[in-house]
């Protein structure tokens, strides 16, 4: 790819961003749930899984309709990795302390997932990678919403 903007990380963190997640909306600080709790009973085995095997297939969707490029440490990319490849990166190898990142070149959408979340944040999507994501996140079973 010639045009690299997924390199710098930080200047992504202050776009705005959206996110996909298991629960419809963002939960107040003040909710009486138990949203920490729950949260931790998502992120064991086999839920985590089953919640990274939805971000996985968002993402190889994604790649059906843009170049993407993929990595686990924010410096070493991969253009457009074999679909068994980025299941791989996102379902068997994340966990807490693991990031991974997933750029869409011509959007310049960056998609970051951390291994200790239940949920990914979209950052500076164009409305059209709004609209597609909204469908694949709906088709997943999952929420997009903007906090």
């Amino acid at each position: 790819m010639e045009d690299e903007p997924w390199k710098d990380l930080d200047a992504y963190m202050e776009k705005p961003y959206w996110v996909v997640d298991i629960l419809p909306k963002q939960v107040p600080e003040n909710s009486r749930g138990q949203y920490f709790k729950i949260a931790d009973y998502y992120l064991c085995h086999p839920q985590v899984d089953a919640i990274y095997k939805k971000f996985s297939d968002i993402f190889l969707k994604l790649n059906c309709y843009d170049d993407m490029a993929v990595s686990q440490d924010g410096e070493n990319w991969v253009v457009n990795p074999a679909p068994c490849d980025l299941v791989a990166m996102t379902v068997n190898t994340m966990h807490p302390n693991r990031m991974l990142y997933a750029a869409l070149k011509s959007s310049g959408t960056l998609l970051v997932v951390a291994g200790d979340d239940i949920y990914f944040t979209v950052y500076n999507p164009t409305t059209e990678i709004l609209e597609l994501l909204g469908s694949l996140a709906s088709a997943e079973g999952l929420f997009l919403w903007k906090p």
